[in-house]
């Protein structure tokens, strides 16, 4: 019975053994049924790759002969063939030259330039290609002869060479777009529009122009004044009107845009701070939207508002021609609307209520002087931006107590005055408006007298 057990043992070894042969073969060859699979997916994956990249070797070739026959029919003054080149609606973008669509578009632009430079010749110095699009450096060389004008000015008969870049989009074996960038300096010092580089001639015309922006900087605005924490204050001319740079995620945000004359003081001091993130307008008259639509930035005001910020300014409920006005502040009142305030309408991109956050303030609504009108409250430090919700310089411009703003411009005056008594019932700390000083110390008590008297 030993034995027999040890045969079974042995038995049972030997048949274990052979499993495990099998096993072990069928293994291997599963194995090698993967390995198999994996090298047919990768040569497939290889295969789809050579193909991509055989066709956008062929549409590169393509695109880059269209591209180089352009140029030659351009070089032989050949305009049929030039522009035969293009897809109907190809559009021609030459920064600072052209922006023309195909055809007739694309013929006109390059007739001027040959019937400009009688002499043109235009060389091909290298191509970078990628699929249908096909980057060109070039070189453009003639003699600005005329008869025709190019961009308006008159033959000069200066010698011209110019090099610059086009990126061009090819399908279907047509031009479909064409960027265009060129060095216009260049060109422009060639043909004596601009003093040769360097010269005393530029020195002399750099020097004016420097001058020239000292003095519209000084009739914009100076510096931006640091008032309270995260706070800057930008005041401009005429009408030493106030505009509010809040620190707001990494840039800052603007409580009114003031006039227009105060774009550039604006826009440098912005950058300066981190870059505008967007304009509020406590309200929408033109001395207070005047720089907005030259900065870049969204816009937000109340809902009220936003008739007259992408409309009149305001005009549509003030006076007829500011009657009211004594003769000569009426005077100079519609000057500076138009000539130096007034930016004109701006669009808005937001709407604004009470209770709403700008930059850790709250807004607050102040209508009145316009229907719309809000102002900006920080409880932190009982800090009040109001807008034209009082004043504290009269209509010369010249410094006075608080005031009740100009009834002339007022959309509601006796909604106003309860605005005024709003504010000062916040009992703020300090107050300031859009024009001319803030009021501290008892503000409360100043703001209360502004809005009995009147």
């Amino acid at each position: 019975m030993a034995n027999a057990g040890r045969g079974g043992a042995q038995d049972t070894g030997e048949a274990r053994g052979a499993g495990g042969t099998q096993a072990a073969s069928e293994t291997q060859g599963a194995r090698g049924e993967r390995s198999e699979t994996t090298t047919r997916v990768q040569e497939a994956a290889a295969n789809v790759q050579e193909v991509a990249k055989r066709r956008r070797r062929i549409t590169g070739s393509r695109a880059e002969g269209v591209v180089r026959r352009y140029f030659q029919a351009i070089d032989a003054h050949d305009l049929d063939a030039a522009v035969s080149l293009w897809a109907e609606g190809g559009r021609e973008h030459v920064r600072g030259a052209a922006d023309v669509i195909a055809p007739e578009g694309v013929r006109g632009f390059i007739g001027e330039l040959v019937g400009a430079l009688p002499d043109l010749r235009t060389q091909v110095l290298s191509t970078t290609t990628e699929g249908d699009r096909c980057g060109v450096h070039w070189r453009m060389t003639g003699t600005f002869a005329g008869p025709g004008r190019l961009r308006g000015v008159a033959p000069t008969g200066h010698q011209v060479e110019l090099e610059g870049f086009d990126l061009v989009t090819v399908r279907d074996g047509h031009i479909e777009h064409l960027d265009g960038f060129a060095d216009s300096m260049s060109f422009a010092r060639q043909i004596a529009m601009m003093p040769a580089l360097d010269s005393k001639a530029e020195r002399r015309m750099m020097d004016a122009f420097n001058v020239k922006t000292g003095l519209t900087g000084r009739l914009g605005a100076g510096e931006a004044e640091l008032v309270a924490e995260g706070v800057w204050v930008l005041q401009g001319q005429p009408g030493r009107c106030n505009v509010y740079l809040l620190e707001d995620d990494g840039g800052v945000s603007l409580f009114d845009a003031g006039a227009r004359t105060m774009t550039r003081a604006l826009a440098i001091a912005g950058a300066k701070l981190g870059g505008i993130r967007r304009v509020v307008l406590g309200n929408a008259h033109g001395d207070h939207r005047g720089a907005a639509p030259a900065l870049g930035a969204p816009v937000l005001c109340h809902a009220e508002e936003v008739l007259d910020a992408e409309g009149s300014g305001g005009a549509r409920y003030w006076a007829d021609g500011l009657a009211g006005l004594p003769t000569p502040q009426r005077q100079l009142h519609r000057l500076l609307h138009r000539y130096a305030w007034d930016g004109g309408p701006v669009q808005i991109s937001g709407t604004l209520a009470e209770g709403d956050e700008v930059a850790g303030f709250g807004v607050i609504e102040l209508p009145g002087q316009a229907p719309g009108m809000i102002g900006l409250w920080r409880e932190s430090d009982r800090l009040a931006l109001s807008s034209d919700c009082f004043f504290t310089v009269d209509l010369w411009g010249r410094d006075c107590p608080a005031r009740m703003p100009p009834a002339v411009y007022a959309f509601d005056t006796e909604q106003a005055r309860a605005s005024l008594r709003k504010l000062a019932a916040l009992e703020p700390a300090a107050a300031w408006p859009g024009h001319g000083l803030p009021v501290s110390g008892d503000v409360r008590v100043q703001l209360e007298r502004a809005a009995d008297m009147g």
